[in-house]
């Protein structure tokens, strides 16, 4: 029963850290890390194992969210045991769904086999791309500024533009219009003086 036990627990030991070998070599490609040596203890093991997947945690933000959401929901990645039916419809309803959609199966086969082949970046194209991270920032911060300059620069232009027409062509029309109205005044009085010499004539 202690060998049973022991197999089981260095067993599951060995899968957890091929597991965590297969993240890091997706992760950070291949590493020349030396095997553990036989002699470590299941315990020291595990203790490293947990290091190296906290290290994973604080490195990846993503990793860290997923944790949350298992710690939070821990039945989201659960799946049920193959005795309970995965729906409460009938077996005739469960088939027609199934017979309905087969056509997308092959479909979404080939999506998912396209994404796995994708291959992953290389880290060096993702540590340029985060180097480029503070001179982005730098961009969109003197665009910002560009952008409440010219903003700046459209009010005081409406000012100026608003100064000129009260001022420039709104006094020259009332400039005008009283020049006008000088004009009109006068011509009456040469007609009135006229009609009156015209008059006086007459008699």
């Amino acid at each position: 029963m202690d060998k049973s036990l022991d197999s089981t627990s260095l067993s599951t030991v060995s899968l957890l850290e091929s597991r965590l070998l297969r993240i890091e070599h997706l992760l950070y490609g291949p590493t020349a890390a030396s095997p553990s040596p036989q002699t470590e203890s299941a315990v020291d093991t595990l203790e490293d194992l947990e290091r190296r997947f906290n290290h994973l945690l604080s490195r990846i933000r993503v990793y860290g969210e997923l944790m949350k959401i298992y710690n939070s929901h821990p039945t989201l990645f659960q799946p049920p045991p193959p005795s309970e039916p995965p729906t409460q419809l009938a077996p005739e309803a469960v088939q027609a769904t199934v017979l309905a959609s087969a056509a997308s199966f092959p479909a979404t086969a080939s999506s998912l086999t396209s994404v796995n082949d994708c291959p992953i970046p290389e880290p060096s194209q993702s540590a340029a791309l985060a180097s480029l991270v503070p001179k982005m920032r730098g961009i969109e911060a003197t665009q910002i500024a560009q952008e409440a300059e010219m903003a700046e620069l459209r009010a005081r232009s409406e000012e100026v533009l608003k100064s000129w027409y009260q001022q420039g062509v709104l006094g020259a029309s009332e400039f005008v219009a009283d020049v006008e109205g000088r004009v009109e005044r006068v011509e009456r009085r040469v007609r009135r003086a006229e009609r009156e010499k015209e008059e006086a004539a007459a008699i």
